[in-house]
């Protein structure tokens, strides 16, 4: 079959601000077993330039598919995007079938088919083998109902089958990297980047947080198998910087230290970038040094919040202590941490966050970056604030970085104002320009400034953005009413 994969484009800042753009992970593994089965695969980044969804549509028309798949790693703000694109491309051939996958059609299936008659499947769940199984049944007309972990029409009725089972060796699907084909992804300062993951899932229960609900359990790559992938992506397609989609790389720490030694084998020079836990960088304090060694440059840690009462109600398993010491090792290892924190888990008060800026000073970290929380319905955390009020409702800004939650002390652009003054205070701070100017290594000054240039930007966009640009609610609406 001729299939064109379409990665639409998408808002958040993540897309529009860097001036530079990583491929489509997930897009890039569904499209490796397909090509491997014979068929004709093309991908079609439209994020990559912003194109314009008329564009996208005359593109795919043009392309003369038999059909599309589409999915974007920010999958609930990118799924409105999704229903456009989708209606305007069924409008102008109707012959062309259409699948969607990604965390949100999976848990909003029934939703989306009821609601968005142009899209006929959706891929519920790891993707690779369900995506390829689904368009095989088609390719040879097979009973649809017999393809396990997707969801579809049946004589106008919606239906989902069972459940597909987590792969259980994810190295047979290889990712489909030649997909990338003339598009120039960059990161960290014009530097020729994929994203990679050795991990899939999590292990810890934090209640916000779907990545153990959606993967089903925790996997890592065959070590030498990742190490020697990476390098063939070094050599190959002239990869400079790796980063991590992983929630937390280390979790099995036998395997992890694998990886790392079979990577520093290679003697690649990357630059590695990536997310982990703080408890784990103090658990594997002994080989921090093969970290370093094997190229990692920054470590964004999610700390959350200062509140050891609120870490608790969201199960994330953290400490305080282990969190500012998580910091101190990878300062004392030349590699830069990046704080997490996250705006809205409790009813914050002026004084939460004086307390916050209080904590995030005495961590010290490197970078900081300020995110708000986004219950997505399909975690533990959406049944403690179900009955919350919502002040935005254009589910495309749902990207962390917009307040989605009314909050009861403080008007939202007080919320606002606090955080983007938390952020100066951070980032101008004499330890962190001392940082900046003054680091050992070269690249690490590099890579700060690099995010400093792309922080100021997105420092005056977020603000101009929330007074001049975005439009929130005055009605009362709960959450639970918006996700009917």
């Amino acid at each position: 079959m001729k299939i064109l994969i379409i990665n639409p484009p998408h808002l958040s800042i993540g897309s529009r601000m860097p001036n530079e753009h990583l491929p489509p992970l997930g897009l890039l593994s569904i499209g490796g077993p397909l090509i491997d089965a014979g068929h004709t695969v093309q991908l079609l980044d439209a994020d990559y330039s912003n194109m314009k969804q008329s564009e996208i549509v005359s593109r795919t028309i043009a392309h003369k598919p038999d059909l599309i798949l589409l999915g974007h790693s920010g999958s609930t703000s990118a799924q409105p995007i999704i229903n456009e694109i989708t209606q305007s491309v069924r409008q102008k051939d109707p012959s062309i079938q259409i699948i969607v996958g990604g965390v949100f059609p999976t848990y909003h299936w029934q939703e989306i088919l009821e609601t968005q008659s142009q899209i006929d499947y959706i891929v519920c769940g790891e993707g690779e083998a369900i995506a390829l199984d689904l368009i095989t049944a088609l390719d040879f007309n097979l009973p649809l109902e017999e393809v396990e972990g997707i969801a579809f029409r049946m004589n106008g009725v919606v239906m989902k089958t069972l459940p597909a089972s987590t792969l259980k060796d994810w190295d047979e699907y290889r990712v489909g990297w030649e997909l990338m084909g003339d598009y120039h992804y960059t990161y960290w300062g014009k530097k020729k980047a994929v994203v990679y993951q050795f991990s899939r899932g999590c292990p810890y229960p934090c209640t916000y947080c779907g990545q153990s609900l959606f993967w089903k359990r925790f996997r890592t790559r065959d070590p030498q198998k990742a190490a020697d992938e990476i390098e063939m992506l070094h050599l190959q397609y002239g990869i400079q910087v790796i980063n991590f989609a992983d929630e937390n790389p280390s979790s099995n720490p036998r395997e992890w230290k694998a990886f790392l030694e079979a990577l520093i084998a290679k003697n690649l020079n990357l630059i590695l970038v990536g997310s982990i836990r703080a408890d784990n960088i103090v658990r594997d304090a002994d080989f921090l040094h093969l970290y370093k060694k094997a190229g990692f440059e920054r470590f964004l840690l999610g700390v959350e919040s200062y509140d050891e009462v609120v870490l608790e109600k969201i199960k994330k398993a953290g400490t305080v202590s282990k969190d500012r010491e998580a910091i101190q090792l990878l300062r004392k290892h030349n590699i830069l941490s990046m704080a997490t924190y996250v705006v809205g888990f409790g009813e914050e008060t002026s004084r939460d966050f004086y307390n916050s800026l209080r904590q995030l000073l005495a961590y010290d970290p490197d970078q900081v970056q300020m995110l708000y929380v986004t219950p997505h319905k399909w975690t533990p955390y959406y049944d403690d604030v179900k009955d919350a009020e919502i002040i935005l409702t254009d589910q495309r800004k749902w990207d962390y970085k917009h307040q989605v939650l009314k909050t009861k002390h403080l008007k939202p652009w007080m919320v606002i104002l606090y955080v983007k003054f938390m952020e100066v205070i951070m980032q101008t701070r004499p330890k962190a320009l001392k940082r900046l100017l003054f680091h050992k290594e070269a690249r690490i000054r590099s890579a700060m400034r690099w995010y400093t240039s792309i922080g100021r930007r997105v420092w005056m966009w977020e603000l101009y953005q929330f007074f001049f640009v975005t439009k929130l609610t005055k009605e009362h609406i709960k959450m639970s009413s918006f996700w009917k």
